[in-house]
């Protein structure tokens, strides 16, 4: 598995947001517009899974993720924030970049490997860097397809 298998160029999106919950509303109203499910079913798989622990897993990245009923194949949303929010992630830094990974159901092991596929290719900070100070989507893109 790959990047572009999970993000494709119009899942790269700019947001605002003032805080977690605002910005999961922003993230299950963007999934919900390309997947055409239920924004409401998509903010409560987020809220359930982030209740068991934060997904801000530090460098001011999050990748909130979880299992959504009616969805066939991984899904994949990475977003830069305006401004950073708090996240209370790990290392207590505020979040910028957001990548959000929707499974199947019944995604099992194509659940973790769609979420160990995209930590790889954010977790060198050079990367996330440069996704930060990338012109837009298409030069983002770009980035997530380069060898690591």
């Amino acid at each position: 598995m790959i990047p572009s298998d999970i993000i494709r160029p119009r899942s790269i999106v700019r947001l605002a947001a003032t805080n977690k919950p605002a910005l999961f509303r922003a993230l299950a109203r963007k999934a919900a517009e390309q997947l055409d499910l239920p924004e409401a079913a998509i903010l409560d798989a987020l809220n359930r899974r982030e209740a068991l622990g934060s997904t801000g897993v530090g460098g001011g990245l999050a990748m909130p993720h979880a299992p959504v009923e009616g969805l066939t194949e991984p899904f994949g949303l990475l977003a830069r924030l305006e401004k950073p929010v708090a996240y209370e992630a790990i290392d207590g830094a505020p979040v910028d970049l957001v990548c959000l990974v929707l499974t199947p159901m019944n995604g099992g092991k194509g659940r973790i490997d769609a979420l160990a596929c995209i930590a790889k290719r954010l977790r060198p900070a050079e990367i996330r860097e440069r996704i930060r100070n990338a012109a837009g989507g298409e030069d983002i893109y770009a980035l997530l397809l380069e060898e690591s």
